[in-house]
C-alpha cells in the first residue's frame, strides 16, 4: 500500500503547515466514504479531502471539486454541528500507525467551548472516521457503524468508548538500534521482506521491498545500513513522485530505487490528485451508473443477436425462387406424392439438361398443403426483402447509438450521469424518476470548458444531451466543429472563426480523448465548420451528419488535455 505509515507522516507534516490553526468554514459529504472540509487559514482557502473508502482511502488536501447532493447525509449534518466554524487545533499522527486526529475547538448551542477529535482511519476497506467527544471519550458517530458482532474489541456505534486498534510490539523503527533490528531478523529463514514487515511498526512492503533493494546482497551488515537510509530519507522533506514498477503505475511520497519516475508533483494533495483522480472518478461512476452499464451490454448483446437473424434471413431471401420452383415441380407430381414421404424426387423441367431435384416434404402436411407451405414461402420471403433492409439498418443505428453511450458511460463524470439516465428515459429504454433538489430536465446541461495554449475557448460535450447542446444552440456558423471519425466520440467546438494551427491540433487531441480511440495513436479526427453539420429529423441524441470535413491525425494525450482545462 503506497498510503502507508511513513506516508501519512510526510502528509501530517503538509497538513499540519497548511491547514492547523485554520477555521473550518464548510463540510461536504459528497459520497458515502467521502468527506470535503474547507479550511480558511491566513486568508487562503483549502480544501481537505478524507476518504474512508475501501479501495482509494486517503486524506490530502485536493484542488478537485465535486458536486455536493442536495440533501446532505446525517453523518454530515453532525459533522456541521460540531465542526463548522470550529478551529483546528492540532493535526497529529498516532506513532507508527495509519490513523490521523484532528484535534477541533468549537462551540456548542449555547456558546460554551467544546473539545472533540476527528479520527481518520487509513486501513484499506477497514477505513473509517470517527467524530469523538474529547471529554466523554466517547464516539459521537462514524462514517461507517461498526458492530460487537462484527468486531469483539471495538465497537464503533454512537456513545460507545472510542479505543485505538490494538498495538503491537512491533520494533519503533525511530529509535531501533542496528543490535534492536538484528535481533529480530533470522537471515536465514529467508523472505527478508516480510520478516521486516511483521517486525518494524509502520513499514508496509512497499517500504520493505525499499530496504532490500537497497541493500542488494542481504546480509548482516548491508540490510541494517539499507535499513537506516531509508530512514533518513523517510525524515526528509517530501519529493513526491509517480512511478512505474513491474508495468505498473503507484505513487510514493520519496524516491525509490529500482522504479521508474513518471511525474514529479508540487506536493502530496496535487500528486493524489493526479493518481487517484480519474480512477476515483470512474469508480463512483461505476457505482451509480451500474445498473445502466448492464442496461446497455445487454441492450447491445441482444441487437447484434437480432442482427444475426436479419442476416440469415436476408440469405434465405435470397433463396426465394428456389422456394417458387419447388412449388410449382411439386403441383405439377402431386400425384407421384403419397402421405409420410419426408422428400420426394421429380424431373426439374426448368433445369436445361432435365436433371432430377429433391424437394423436402413435411410428413405433417398432405401433399397440396406441401406445395401450398412453399408457394407461402416464396411469398414471404419476396416481400420480406425491403422490411429485413430496413430493420438491419434501423438496428445498426441502434447499435452504433448504444455503443455512444457506453462510451460516453466511461468518459462521464459523477454529474454527467443522471443526464445519461434521462435520456436514455426519454429513449423509452428505463423509467426515470428526477430525484428531488436535481436538476430539471428542461434546463441547459453543463459543458466542460477548455482553453487552448493560445487562449482559444474549447467546449465538450460529454454526453448526447451536451452534444446536442452544444452542436444545436451554443455553436454558431463560422465555428469549427471535431468529431472523431466514425467512431463514437464527444463533440467539440472551437469558438472563434478563425483558429490557429495550434488551437486546431489540441482541438482534435480532445475530440479523440473522449472517443473510443483515446488509447490508439494517429486517430483521425473531422473537422469542419458547424453550418455544415446537420441533425437529421427524427435521430437518435448527438446523432448529426456532417460535410466539408477536413481530416486531422493526432494522439490523444491525457496529460495535454487535463491541461487545457479551465
Amino acid at each position: 500500500m503506497a498510503f502507508d505509515t511513513m506516508f501519512l507522516k510526510a502528509m501530517t507534516e503538509e497538513l499540519t503547515e497548511q491547514c492547523e490553526t485554520g477555521r473550518i468554514m464548510k463540510i461536504h459529504q459528497p459520497f458515502a466514504h467521502e468527506l470535503v472540509l474547507h479550511v480558511r487559514k491566513n486568508r487562503e482557502n483549502q480544501r481537505i479531502l478524507i476518504s474512508a473508502h475501501p479501495s482509494y482511502a486517503r486524506i490530502q488536501i485536493t484542488k478537485e471539486t465535486m458536486e455536493n447532493p442536495a440533501q446532505p447525509p446525517m453523518f454530515c449534518m453532525l459533522l456541521r454541528k460540531y465542526m463548522e466554524g470550529a478551529i483546528i487545533e492540532s493535526i497529529r499522527q498516532v506513532a507508527n500507525d495509519r490513523i490521523l486526529i484532528f484535534g477541533i475547538r468549537g462551540k456548542d448551542e449555547i456558546g460554551e467551548t467544546r473539545f472533540c477529535d476527528l479520527y481518520v482511519e487509513i486501513m484499506g476497506r477497514h477505513s473509517n472516521v470517527v467524530l469523538v467527544d474529547r471529554e466523554k471519550e466517547t464516539i459521537v458517530d462514524c462514517i461507517k457503524h461498526v458492530s460487537p458482532a462484527f468486531n469483539s474489541y471495538r465497537t464503533l456505534l454512537p456513545g460507545a468508548a472510542y479505543i485505538l486498534p490494538p498495538s503491537s510490539d512491533k520494533l519503533d523503527p525511530w529509535t531501533a538500534s542496528e543490535e534492536d533490528l538484528l535481533a529480530k531478523l533470522d537471515f536465514n529463514a529467508g523472505k527478508m521482506s516480510k520478516q521486516i514487515v511483521s517486525s518494524v511498526a509502520g513499514f508496509s512492503p512497499l517500504l520493505a521491498n525499499e530496504v532490500i533493494a537497497r541493500a542488494g546482497l542481504v546480509n548482516r551488515e548491508t540490510l541494517p545500513q539499507a535499513f537506516f537510509s531509508v530512514m533518513e530519507d523517510c525524515a526528509k522533506p517530501a519529493e513526491p513522485i509517480l512511478f512505474t514498477k513491474n508495468e505498473k503505475e503507484d505513487f510514493y511520497f520519496m524516491r525509490l530505487a529500482d522504479t521508474e519516475v513518471t511525474a514529479e508533483s508540487d506536493s502530496l494533495g496535487a500528486l493524489l490528485d493526479r493518481f487517484y483522480g480519474g480512477k476515483a472518478t470512474r469508480d463512483r461512476v461505476h457505482q451509480i451508473a451500474h445498473d445502466l452499464e448492464r442496461l446497455l451490454a445487454n441492450e447491445i448483446d441482444r441487437d447484434r443477436l437480432k442482427m444475426e437473424k436479419l442476416e440469415q434471413t436476408l440469405v434465405d431471401t435470397e433463396r426465394a425462387d428456389e422456394f417458387r420452383v419447388f412449388g410449382e415441380l411439386l403441383t405439377a407430381n402431386l400425384h407421384l406424392v403419397a402421405r409420410g414421404m419426408t422428400e420426394i424426387e421429380v424431373q426439374n423441367f426448368y433445369d436445361e439438361n432435365m436433371g432430377t431435384v429433391k424437394i423436402p416434404l413435411d410428413i405433417r402436411k398432405s401433399p397440396p398443403q406441401n406445395a401450398q407451405f412453399l408457394f407461402n414461402k416464396y411469398q414471404k420471403l419476396k416481400k420480406a426483402v425491403k422490411f429485413v433492409e430496413e430493420q438491419m439498418r434501423l438496428t445498426e443505428q441502434e447499435i452504433a447509438y448504444l455503443e455512444t453511450v457506453q462510451q460516453q458511460l466511461e468518459d462521464a463524470s459523477p454529474e454527467d450521469v443522471q443526464e445519461i439516465r434521462m435520456e436514455l428515459a426519454e429513449q423509452g429504454y428505463i423509467k426515470y424518476k428526477q430525484k428531488k433538489g436535481s436538476r430539471k430536465p428542461n434546463q441547459n446541461p453543463t459543458l466542460e470548458k477548455y482553453t487552448s495554449s493560445t487562449g482559444l475557448s474549447i467546449l465538450v460535450g460529454k454526453n448526447n444531451k451536451q452534444n446536442d447542446y452544444l452542436t444545436n444552440k451554443v455553436a454558431r456558423n463560422t465555428d469549427l466543429w471535431f468529431h472523431v471519425k466514425d467512431l463514437p466520440g464527444s463533440h467539440v467546438v472551437i469558438q472563434d472563426a478563425n483558429p490557429d494551427d495550434t488551437s486546431i491540433t489540441e482541438a482534435a487531441m480532445i475530440a479523440a480523448f473522449f472517443s473510443k480511440a483515446r488509447l490508439s495513436g494517429s486517430v483521425p479526427v473531422d473537422a469542419t465548420l458547424i453550418k455544415h453539420v446537420k441533425k437529421p429529423s427524427g435521430a437518435k441524441p448527438g446523432y448529426v451528419t456532417y460535410d466539408n470535413q477536413t481530416t486531422y491525425f493526432v494522439t490523444p494525450d491525457e496529460e495535454t488535455v487535463k491541461g487545457l482545462r479551465n
